[in-house]
């Protein structure tokens, strides 16, 4: 087994280099076999209730039934909120990654968001929506030339924001020259259901209640339901008022009052085995090139990959994924990197630190052979106070 160093990143980055490399995790509910667990929530296509992801994959050359813990989508969200916090922390090396930021004034003062967090990175809506310098963001000229960046040269979106390189972004409501960015690193969580003879039909519901110590039944008239709604006013939503105050409405609606004990929920889910898995595809990075001839752009390519490498180190240590789904590592991970004729070569993953240092020596080589100058340079773009003022916080399923 052998450690991942810059040497190995720009073999991988150049051409006939590795494909991909893959990690891979054995997890387990924290709280042991007897331990089920809440998956990745999506919306159902009928119906209120949500639904789980179940598919029938192989495990160790056998057909089983499985259902999907993480997606490959939050898998990167979680890898880019990690960076975000390093970066907010000072971290005298991630630091050093360019990137868009946000602003929105609010009542309580301001709120940041950067293409590590907003949802479509480069071409966030929010980005687009903005302004620069008191004009539209959409007509400057740093940011109209990331956006017509192509993989034939993707050095402007480089030095605007090279983490829409490695996790993906796709500038969708452009009516032309729309760029597609493939996510380089992607992964997911999946669970290898205990029960491989049950459907997913018969799955258990999960109980819901709630205890009100003032009493489980409010009984409330009309003037008080209406005093008791416009105090609070300021603070809920449309919905919620108007539910409330409904003919209909009950107590609970503002949490008064108690709530019988129900299977309405979606129930938790038992697995013989969870595994975690991430690919670093250097065939997708090796895709771009950016204007520097082939030692230049392999040297940013390795950037990229070590930016990779950085998130997972410290992505693998935060295993928080949502409420009923505490689980901890059954074992260490496998990490391979293919070769060519398949050949299979062991790799040991950077600890933090080391990953750290991994992504100084690329930044550093990039610098010198690719004229590469990361000073953690932030385009400031000022958030459309219309959008703000029309945000509320509807209801979103919760699973993933």
């Amino acid at each position: 087994m052998t450690n991942i160093d810059l040497k190995t990143l720009l073999a991988a980055t150049s051409a006939g280099g590795s494909s991909a490399l893959s990690s891979i995790t054995p997890l387990r509910a924290a709280g042991g076999e007897l331990s089920a667990i809440a998956p990745a929530k999506y919306a159902a296509k009928q119906g209120k209730e949500g639904t789980y992801v179940f598919s029938v994959r192989f495990v160790d050359g056998t057909p089983m039934k499985t259902v999907l813990i993480d997606s490959s989508q939050s898998q990167s969200n979680r890898i880019e909120q990690v960076l975000a916090l390093q970066i907010e922390d000072s971290n005298p090396i991630l630091s050093r990654i360019p990137r868009i930021r946000v602003t929105y004034h609010t009542d309580d003062g301001i709120a940041q968001f950067t293409d590590l967090e907003l949802p479509h990175r480069v071409f966030d809506g929010h980005i687009r929506a903005g302004s620069i310098n008191g004009k539209p963001a959409t007509s400057n000229d740093t940011y109209r030339a990331a956006r017509n960046a192509s993989p034939a040269n993707a050095w402007d979106l480089l030095n605007l924001s090279p983490i829409s390189l490695l996790f993906g972004a796709w500038d969708a409501t452009r009516k032309a020259h729309q760029g597609r960015w493939a996510a380089a690193l992607t992964g997911e969580t999946v669970g290898v259901l205990t029960d491989q003879d049950g459907a997913a039909a018969d799955m258990p519901g999960k109980g819901g209640a709630r205890i009100d110590p003032v009493g489980m039944k409010l009984e409330l008239s009309k003037t008080a339901k209406q005093q008791i709604a416009d105090q609070q006013k300021d603070e809920l939503s449309d919905a919620t008022y108007k539910s409330f105050l409904d003919a209909k409405g009950k107590a609970s609606v503002l949490g008064l009052g108690g709530i019988p004990p129900t299977l309405e929920q979606l129930g938790l889910i038992s697995c013989r085995a969870i595994v975690r898995s991430r690919v670093l595809s250097f065939a997708t990075l090796r895709q771009i090139r950016f204007g520097k001839g082939p030692e230049g752009d392999a040297a940013v390519r390795a950037v990229l990959a070590a930016i990779a490498l950085d998130g997972i180190a410290r992505a693998d240590a935060e295993l928080f994924l949502r409420a009923h789904c505490h689980l901890v590592e059954a074992g260490s991970a496998i990490t391979q990197m293919d070769q060519r004729h398949g050949r299979i070569d062991s790799i040991e993953l950077p600890e933090p630190t080391q990953a750290d240092d991994l992504l100084a020596a690329a930044i550093d080589h990039a610098s010198a052979v690719a004229d590469l100058d990361w000073t953690g340079q932030v385009l400031e773009v000022e958030g459309d106070p219309i959008i703000l003022a029309g945000a509320t916080d509807g209801e979103a399923d919760g699973g993933d």
